[in-house]
């Protein structure tokens, strides 16, 4: 069986990402410095070049698709939108500095915000969009797709799947950037196992 290829991008630039906001479940759009990045990307670096695409319900993921892809009418997989930061969405890590609550969600003591998701829901929710991507590229008879999620998503699947192992935190990526991964259709059915083999765009 041939190996696949999953290219999983962040979204554009928001409003929400420039002012260092929680911004999860929040629906916001790219930005108009957002969308400027994404177009000089397309024409200055180079993005795989791939017949089927997966996207994140949220409108910031389908705008970024339709700048980079035009030509894809891509496939939403909902279990791609992002963490639900529940109390702390849209607030910064400064406007909540002294909050006892925030204290003990980001020392560890706490496994999610109040009224947000819990961490190992999204560890098993990111994973499953994984799965539901890998399951339609083999039935497709395609061997190589773009996802265009969220930040926090691609994060988490590297973290829970992929190798070289790392901490969730070093797989954090800039806005219109992110990692291609080769998965061996058997390896990751015995496993759950993908490798990371470069960062992509290529000159971006």
């Amino acid at each position: 069986m041939k190996s696949l290829k999953v290219h999983l991008l962040r979204h554009g630039l928001t409003d929400g990402n420039k002012n260092g906001q929680y911004i999860g479940v929040t629906d916001l759009p790219l930005n108009k410095e957002g969308i400027e990045e994404l177009n000089w990307l397309k024409i200055n670096a180079v993005y795989p070049d791939v017949r089927i695409g997966f996207v994140s319900p949220l409108l910031r993921c389908r705008q970024s698709m339709e700048i980079l892809y035009p030509d894809i009418n891509p496939i939403v997989v909902d279990n791609l939108r992002e963490y639900n930061f529940g109390r702390f969405e849209g607030k910064t890590a400064h406007e909540l500095e002294k909050d006892a609550d925030f204290i003990k969600w980001t020392s560890g003591k706490a496994d999610s915000p109040p009224g947000g998701e819990p961490g190992r829901d999204f560890k098993i929710r990111t994973c499953l969009a994984l799965n539901q991507v890998v399951n339609h590229l083999l039935s497709s008879g395609e061997n190589e797709g773009v996802v265009i999620t969220h930040g926090g998503v691609i994060a988490s699947i590297l973290s829970a799947c992929a190798v070289p192992r790392k901490p969730i935190f070093r797989w954090l990526c800039q806005n219109g950037r992110g990692y291609t991964v080769r998965i061996l259709p058997s390896l990751y059915q015995r496993s759950g196992l993908i490798e990371v083999i470069e960062e992509i765009p290529f000159g971006g």
